[in-house]
């Protein structure tokens, strides 16, 4: 007798909790989709290529004179004597060492300061959010890369990203 109440009652709990999660309100949001076409998230990418670029270009650039003075060491092999050969090759181990060392800091700076750039963009969408949410009695707000399926009536994506770009302009990214 006591399994059936006990039964009767966590049934009727989630039945209660069943009803009250469909009464909230929830939303699904592509911040994927904000970040890549909102003048911020332009901006930002957009900045983040013309670095890439420029590093790119500085990095082929050091690896050709590094390829260079191994071919011309590779060359004089026969000429030099072991020690000379031994210190310029040691000293071409060094700069390929300075080489490495100075395009993992760099990827690795560019990596922060895009981090540094996402945080700042989000801190800027999430007051955007949560405004939207109030005004439009919203309960939850989720991301659409976590979303299976749902009706495309409740994706607010394009809501989102045409506030996004009348309030945020700019993202600074250094």
């Amino acid at each position: 007798m006591y399994y059936i109440k006990y039964l009767t009652f966590v049934i009727a709990f989630f039945i209660l909790q069943t009803s009250n999660l469909l009464a909230e309100k929830i939303v699904y949001l592509n911040i994927e989709k904000i970040m890549k076409t909102s003048k911020a998230g332009k901006s930002i990418i957009k900045k983040i290529n013309q670095t890439n670029e420029k590093n790119l270009k500085k990095f082929e650039k050091i690896e050709e004179e590094l390829k260079n003075d191994e071919q011309d060491l590779i060359a004089k092999k026969n000429i030099l004597s072991e020690d000379e050969f031994q210190r310029k090759f040691n000293s071409l181990k060094k700069k390929i060492e300075d080489y490495k060392s100075l395009r993992q800091t760099t990827i690795q700076d560019i990596t922060t300061k895009r981090r540094k750039a996402s945080s700042e963009f989000f801190k800027k969408i999430n007051p955007i959010l949560g405004k939207y949410a109030t005004d439009n009695e919203i309960s939850f707000i989720l991301q659409k890369k976590n979303i299976i399926m749902g009706k495309t009536e409740l994706d607010i994506t394009d809501d989102i990203l045409e506030i996004v770009d009348n309030e945020v302009s700019k993202i600074k990214f250094e």
